[in-house]
């Protein structure tokens, strides 16, 4: 079968450039802030950069976990092949729908942002209306959802565009933040310490926020099959967007917690990278700051809309789910009935999402329940690469410590965030995310008493791959034809 016929993905359409543009648009870093800095430092006060640096360390285990079995099976379906093929096919499936039901969740929370921050440019007062930022943010969703319909060179020259003039702004307010001299309290290294968390619980609340903060740089994983040199390329770029996104991150949380009052932060939950633009830069900089979110926002949704539609695609290609979703578009190489689901299913949530509240409590809510999911697939890819690369591990220090050692702590980690954060969490909080990962059962169980090949499974051994080598510049298109084989040489 030939991919000119549409019925694979399009081989190397992204370089190594493009692929950390995705790794970074992925993480969100000014939405992610903006979204999140609020509740952090509610959660956890002066303790929020010590949250997202110990947050950054396991999360590194997880970004090597993705590299390392990303060189052994080049697969859209990401953790979802991985762990199929090393844990357990169950346990596959459920990494998969961990990230098609947090995407999915994310679109709405993401997009209610999108769509008030829009309305923040012209006026203040109409983006507090959720009806109104609902629509808006609806608009710009579609929007996303063309692009990624139209093919990933559409979808990389619009990150280009948007990702570009964000990271711009960022950069510059980084700098502005660090020269700005009327100051709420001053900056002290103890902020990066453990003294300023209330217990392991607090801890634990703190990392989970974190979680969420970072999450979306394996996009690049997703995107393995479209990608050229998938088998070094993809793994890479994540790390180095992880690395990226922490130092933006630690720079603007530290400075919203110095420039700003607690009354300040408090009172401008959704809102309060906007009233630290205002602070270092009046007149100005809340607007430009503003731009930077919305663009951020934008960016995301297009990242996100792939992660979700290149596993619905994958786990139709493996008939775990309706066939149908791994239908590809003949021109534009995309996975267009999987791209439409989930569209459809989005708009219908963000009209339902219209009905349960403000966007501050809708955002909350849906973060946390996020985080559970996230917590998981992650945790479960930690695992995966240990059991993948078992045979190699003590065959040098590096194999041991990058691709066991770290990962597993990751995976650790993120298990035991999961846990400790249940106690923690709302009622809604747990029922979204508890509740959208056993959903999930239904279209397993269903699928594997219909015997999907999926369910027997290829074992991953990182022994009969790694020594082939990486697959050629050239030779890419191989590994993309498969559909329900194994990738692995």
């Amino acid at each position: 079968m030939s991919n000119n016929r549409g019925r694979g993905l399009q081989a190397n359409v992204l370089g190594t450039f493009d692929t950390v543009v995705m790794a970074v648009a992925g993480s969100a870093p000014a939405y992610s802030l903006a979204a999140t800095t609020a509740v952090l430092v509610g959660a956890v006060g002066l303790a929020s950069p010590a949250a997202l640096l110990y947050c950054a360390i396991p999360m590194l285990g997880i970004a090597l976990a993705f590299s390392y079995l990303g060189r052994i099976d080049v697969n859209a379906g990401a953790s979802y092949s991985w762990v199929g093929r090393t844990l357990h096919p169950f346990l596959g499936f459920i990494s998969g729908w961990a990230l098609v039901i947090s995407a999915t969740i994310f679109m709405v929370a993401g997009s209610l942002p999108a769509g008030s921050m829009t309305l923040a440019l012209f006026d203040d007062k109409l983006a507090e209306n959720t009806a109104l930022s609902t629509a808006v943010g609806s608009v710009w969703f579609l929007v996303m959802l063309g692009v990624v319909l139209g093919g990933a060179r559409l979808t990389v020259r619009a990150q280009l565009l948007m990702s570009g003039v964000e990271l711009g702004i960022l950069a510059l307010f980084a700098v502005l933040a660090v020269l700005h001299s009327h100051n709420a309290r001053a900056f002290d290294w103890s902020w990066l310490g453990f003294s300023h968390f209330d217990g392991v619980s607090g801890f634990a609340s703190g990392a989970l926020l974190a979680a969420f903060y970072y999450w979306g740089w394996d996009v690049t994983s997703n995107l393995s099959e479209e990608t050229r040199n998938s088998r070094r390329t993809t793994g890479l770029a994540g790390l180095i967007g992880v690395g990226i996104v922490f130092l933006l991150f630690e720079v603007f949380t530290i400075a919203v917690n110095v420039i700003l009052t607690s009354k300040q932060i408090e009172e401008n939950d959704a809102n309060v990278l906007a009233v630290l633009g205002e602070e270092i830069w009046p007149g100005w900089g809340g607007k430009l700051l503003i731009v930077s979110v919305m663009l951020s926002t934008i960016a995301t949704l297009e990242t996100t809309l792939i992660q979700v539609t290149r596993s619905l695609f994958a786990m139709g290609r493996d008939r775990t789910m309706p066939s149908a979703l791994g239908r590809v578009h003949r021109t534009w190489n995309t996975p267009w009935v999987a791209i439409v689901v989930v569209g459809a299913v989005a708009l219908a949530m963000f009209i339902a999402s219209n009905a349960l509240g403000s966007v501050g409590e809708i955002l909350s809510d849906a973060i946390s329940a996020i985080g559970l999911q996230i917590a998981v697939y992650y945790g479960l890819a930690g695992l995966a690469v240990v059991v993948a690369y078992r045979k190699m591990l003590l065959r040098s220090a590096a194999n041991f410590v990058l691709g066991g050692l770290w990962p597993l702590l990751g995976a650790l980690f993120m298990f035991w965030i999961f846990v400790e954060s249940l106690g923690e969490l709302s009622g809604a909080a747990i029922a979204i995310g508890i509740g959208g990962l056993a959903v999930g059962l239904l279209p397993m169980l269903w699928y594997w008493r219909r015997g999907s090949d999926y369910y027997r499974p290829a074992k991953l051994d990182a022994t009969r791959t790694v020594e082939t080598g990486y697959v050629p510049e050239g030779a890419g298109v191989l590994s993309r034809l498969h559909e329900g084989l194994p990738t692995d040489f």
